[in-house]
């Protein structure tokens, strides 16, 4: 079989990505179909960094360093 064609990862959920901006950005630039998302703002409440993206949505890490969606 042509290696080609095969699928070196499989889906990801965001809990599994690395907890860097970078890593953030591509996984959701691959969700997105491709469409670049960046990071429009950070802030900083409660001590936790939130990064607000253009895709209308904001995200944080957890107490184990793995993202999740801010509320």
């Amino acid at each position: 079989m042509n290696q080609a064609f095969v699928k070196e990862e499989d889906d990801q959920w965001l809990h599994e990505i690395p907890g860097t901006i970078t890593a953030l950005i591509n996984y959701l630039t691959r969700e997105n179909n491709g469409i670049r998302v960046y990071e429009k703002r950070k802030l900083i409440k409660n001590n936790i960094e939130i990064h607000e993206m253009s895709n209308g949505l904001s995200y944080s890490k957890d107490a184990n360093g793995k993202w999740e969606i801010s509320g």
